[in-house]
């Protein structure tokens, strides 16, 4: 290692180093990085979860299918038997099914070629009636 000492100047003195000794300020900020190293908490890249141990019972009564079809003609079937009478024997068969103990799944399969609207009817039907288990079955149709 070398060492500036500066060049003399005519009168004799040497001149003034204007260099900052960096050596002390990297040690400083060595010790700090090493504190804030320690006291920072170890991170856990783990989540503890309370599981319940066991399996769980299979469901006492297993709830009834209703296989809702929606035609292109508008025309909705009702585990295979037409609906006649529209939208008011539709919603006798929702009542009927919603006063059951146990609700039946809704399977609803509407027709690729059937109007949204005549489908956003029989989903609206099923939700007045306080029926929860609803799935659109046959989605892949329209993919």
């Amino acid at each position: 290692m070398g060492m500036n000492i500066g060049s003399p100047s005519a009168s004799g003195a040497p001149e003034v180093m204007v260099d900052i000794n960096t050596t002390p300020l990297i040690d400083v900020m060595l010790v700090l990085l090493i504190m804030l190293i320690i006291t920072i908490p170890i991170q856990l890249h783990s989540v503890e979860l309370n599981l319940p141990q066991g399996n769980p019972p299979p469901p006492l009564v297993e709830p009834e299918v209703v296989r809702i079809n929606i035609e292109s003609d508008g025309i909705i079937y009702w585990n295979g038997e037409p609906v006649s009478g529209g939208a008011a024997a539709l919603h006798s068969h929702l009542v009927s099914a919603a006063g059951q103990s146990v609700q039946p799944e809704l399977h609803v399969r509407p027709d690729r070629a059937v109007s949204y609207e005549i489908v956003a009817a029989v989903m609206a039907a099923i939700q007045r009636n306080g029926l929860t288990k609803v799935g659109l079955v046959g989605s892949e149709q329209f993919l």
